[in-house]
């Protein structure tokens, strides 16, 4: 079934005829009927399977009817989301299907100014995009009116609940009307997950997307055996063996991010890094010049990983494992987004076999092990342009980090 075959508005098709979407994926075939009908959805799928517009075009095409029947509607909708980058990136997926239709949608998070928010909210709005601190804050100033929701999505809810979000899930339903639609999505699933899911839906249609494998089939896994003190050699020549490739790297903390960019540095690789310790202006300008092409390399945590939706990532990079094993499905999803293919590389030192081992589990399989000879791996620490005596150097550069660290926390 094409899109063209569905009974949605002429504008959405256009939009979606200018985006190249041609045919559901197979979590947009199975959620859009039900959303259309009203019910409630808990949908779980591997994430760059295309769940954002499994929501989003149902959703635009009936508040889009509404209004063009005269209905005067308010916030209609709440879209709820874990990260700020994430609430940007779903409102760029509205506003592009949107595009035709008079549907006006806006994002709220923290970390900015709120007056530019309040002014889009006083000309009236259809879709709330948000992240709850902001959004409540908001709304107890009585700039945000959530009495005329018909709908609330759940977006990234298990990464909500691994944040400490569950209160503010269970807030929203005082402030929305009690006969609403709820949209649950996640890309995993376990017991404390599905126990909230189905607190909050009624009789919902249970979609489940490839449930025995969490991660799309078209990203190829490996894994490298390398000691943690030699991973910036391996990724330097990493980089230097695919120069055009747009590659995004996953660390462990922000500390570990910004002392990887100065690596980096000395070797002339130019490269990004996103994570909290950075204000959100910098972090949004920092994801344009990744999206552009304008940078080609991304340094992340794993805070900011669920708003990393870049299309044509060829390489993710797990420099470090990630520590909770749930995190390696949603890191790897950055590449390989809808139909396309993707390659995830794993560096693995001897203190993070254990984790190695406990992701294997999770996916329910081995990946690849890419073998490395004693003469390649010494030929790549000795063929680095970094030089490896000037300890001194690198011992200030990281004390100069910790105290400009510590003098921001002030």
């Amino acid at each position: 079934m094409k899109f063209e075959d569905y009974r949605l508005a002429p504008e959405i098709k256009k939009s979606l005829k200018e985006l190249d979407f041609k045919r559901p994926t197979d979590i947009q075939y199975k959620a859009i009927p039900p959303v259309l009908r009203g019910e409630d959805v808990l949908a779980i799928a591997q994430t760059g399977t295309g769940k954002t517009a499994a929501f989003a075009i149902p959703i635009i095409h009936l508040i889009n009817q509404q209004k063009t029947e005269g209905e005067v509607l308010g916030i209609s909708c709440v879209v709820m989301v874990p990260t700020r980058e994430l609430a940007i990136q779903i409102t760029e997926v509205f506003n592009a299907i949107g595009k035709y239709t008079n549907v006006k949608t806006l994002t709220v998070y923290g970390g900015v100014e709120q007056d530019p928010q309040i002014k889009q909210l006083n000309e009236g709005i259809d879709i709330l995009i948000a992240t709850p601190g902001r959004m409540f804050d908001l709304v107890s100033q009585k700039y945000i009116f959530l009495n005329k929701v018909k709908v609330l999505i759940l977006d990234e809810a298990d990464h909500m609940l691994d944040l400490g979000f569950i209160k503010d899930i269970h807030d929203i339903n005082r402030f929305i009307p009690k006969k609403h639609q709820t949209l649950f999505f996640s890309a995993t699933i376990d017991k404390k997950i599905k126990k909230l899911a189905y607190s909050l839906v009624n009789n919902p249609i249970r979609i489940q997307i490839s449930p025995k494998d969490p991660v799309a089939k078209n990203i190829e896994h490996a894994v490298a055996f390398i000691e943690m003190d030699d991973k910036r050699f391996f990724l330097e020549r990493f980089v230097n063996l695919n120069p055009e490739s747009k590659i995004l790297v996953f660390v462990r903390t922000k500390v570990r991010a910004e002392r990887l960019l100065k690596a980096l540095e000395r070797v002339s690789i130019t490269s990004q890094t996103i994570h909290s310790g950075k204000e959100q202006d910098e972090r949004t300008n920092v994801l344009n010049d990744f999206k552009s092409g304008k940078n080609n390399m991304l340094i992340a945590t794993d805070v900011s990983s669920r708003g990393i939706d870049i299309p044509d990532v060829d390489f993710v990079v797990n420099y470090d494992l990630p520590e909770q094993v749930e995190n390696y499905v949603h890191r790897v999803g950055r590449t390989g987004r809808a139909s396309k293919k993707g390659q995830a590389i794993s560096f693995c030192s001897k203190e993070e076999k254990e984790v190695l081992d406990e992701i294997e589990q999770y996916l329910d399989k081995k990946i690849h092990t890419v073998k490395i000879t004693k003469n390649d791996y010494l030929e790549t620490i000795e063929t680095s342009n970094e030089s490896h005596s000037d300890w001194k150097t690198l011992i200030q550069q990281s004390e100069d980090f910790e105290k400009k660290r510590k003098k921001k926390k002030k």
